[in-house]
């Protein structure tokens, strides 16, 4: 399973780490007993974007230096 949720507590600035669903929820349960007693658990759920490998840029670079490549070997054969 991978580690795609965290919890932020709804009281103060406890996050926790990167878990499952269910470990990061049961980690919040725990916070919030130990921290905030008596308050129900409550915040934000946030969900990891799912990591794309960096292809985009690479690609964008590519392109980027073959115009700079094409340019260069257009104003050589110019003169």
């Amino acid at each position: 399973m991978a580690a795609d949720f965290r919890y932020w507590c709804g009281e103060c600035g406890y996050r926790t780490p990167w878990l499952t669903q269910a470990q990061s929820a049961e980690q919040r349960a725990r916070h919030y007993a130990r921290c905030h007693p008596g308050v129900p658990p409550r915040g934000q759920a946030e969900r990891r974007r799912s990591d794309s490998g960096g292809i985009g840029c690479l690609v964008l670079v590519g392109v980027l230096l073959l115009i700079v490549v094409a340019v260069a070997v257009w104003r050589y054969q110019a003169r």
